[in-house]
């Protein structure tokens, strides 16, 4: 009878053990992934590309010095540490420190499988002049992957993605010209599917029922926080579509958190004082407004990968630990009551058209005495 039991015991535990092998993903790789700290990681097919990406995914415009001046050994450690801990997907762009982000990224990626991360790149923004700073033309467009490719030191991209397309003179050059160089870039085998990224999110709809060119994923950042959950009501849409739902900044590029946004940063002071008194009302319940802010965000449906940007060790594990640290009752009643009292009230949740609208007056050589850099 004993060793029944213990037999039984023992084919459990190897059913046990196999149902952990099925859980890891394809990009699990045995001797360099944490595989505990990879089994501990969700993740979710991103449409129909047949990738499967963690929930959270690392956002390498940190890199470049976007937000702060960075150290970059600890750079290439959160990199490394972040892909060992289950992350498997990660989004750079030119733009970020206008070519540096790809090249610490490409650092930071020396030694480490091919087959352990997803990448993902874009083309179209560029240099911080502003009459320099978009070109979503097919020439500079095919020639842009290649230099993307040089500076990560890859062969190929998993995802090809045309950045901020709504800062293009009209959609018809997105469709007629930058999607098809980017079908010609599939094609020759330096990236797998192609993506579209913007803010405003009516721009996905438009493009995507009138290209002929498959789009596999959008990006799109800031709208599906505690102030703008507007991302929700075209979730149906890319669904019914196929379409891989990337979403970025779940603190709304610092509006959602102790320091406050930086200088740059386009919401209306409405939605920054909103924000600055939601972040003190959190602190004064001893609550920190951006793991609400992360938690609310991670608890979406349909969202496929939530990208987050550190260059910060610290930092990198505080996200980390939200995937598996659930809002206590207090925190939850906390969250409730900082939207309800600051975030539901805002005329406006959105800052859609502000960017662009300044792009346009600086690139007619207009000067304001509202002007703000573009980030």
């Amino acid at each position: 009878m004993m060793m029944m039991m213990m037999m039984i015991m023992m084919m459990m535990m190897e059913v046990m053990i196999i149902s952990l092998y099925l859980r890891l993903p394809e990009t699990y790789i045995s001797d360099f992934h944490d595989k505990h700290a990879v089994l501990r990681m969700p993740v979710n097919p991103l449409g129909k590309t047949g990738l499967h990406v963690s929930k959270i995914s690392f956002g390498a415009s940190s890199l470049g010095n976007v937000f702060r001046s960075t150290n970059q050994n600890e750079s290439l450690e959160v990199v490394r540490e972040a892909l060992q801990n289950g992350i498997n997907y990660i989004d750079v762009a030119p733009w970020y420190g206008h070519g540096l982000a790809e090249e610490v990224l490409g650092k930071a990626l020396e030694g480490i499988p091919r087959s352990a991360y997803y990448m993902a790149t874009k083309v179209g923004r560029y240099k911080p002049e502003v009459d320099e700073m978009f070109d979503f033309s097919a020439e500079r467009t095919l020639r842009s992957v290649d230099e993307s490719l040089q500076r990560l030191g890859l062969d190929y991209v998993d995802i090809i993605q045309v950045h901020d397309m709504e800062f293009a003179p009209n959609l018809d050059i997105i469709i007629n010209e930058t999607l098809p160089a980017l079908q010609k870039i599939k094609q020759s085998g330096k990236a797998r599917f192609i993506g579209i990224t913007g803010y405003p999110l009516e721009n996905f709809k438009s493009v995507i029922e009138r290209s002929t060119v498959k789009i596999d994923t959008i990006l799109t950042y800031c709208r599906a926080c505690i102030h703008d959950n507007s991302l929700q009501d075209y979730i149906p849409f890319f669904q019914e579509r196929g379409v891989g739902v990337i979403n970025a900044s779940p603190i709304a590029m610092g509006l959602l958190s102790n320091r406050g946004p930086p200088e740059w940063h386009p919401a209306r002071k409405e939605i920054k004082d909103a924000c600055a008194k939601a972040a003190a009302f959190c602190r004064d319940h001893n609550c920190d407004i951006s793991r609400l802010a992360m938690e609310h965000t991670l608890g979406l449906p349909g969202i496929d990968t939530t990208l987050f940007s550190t260059a910060s060790l610290e930092n990198l594990r505080k996200n980390m630990t939200a995937i598996n640290s659930p809002l206590s009752t207090e925190e939850e009643m906390v969250l409730k009551n900082t939207m309800k009292t600051f975030m539901d009230p805002l005329t406006s949740h959105h800052w859609e058209g502000v960017e662009v609208d300044e792009y346009k007056r600086q690139l007619k050589g207009i000067n304001t005495s509202e002007t703000f850099k573009l980030g």
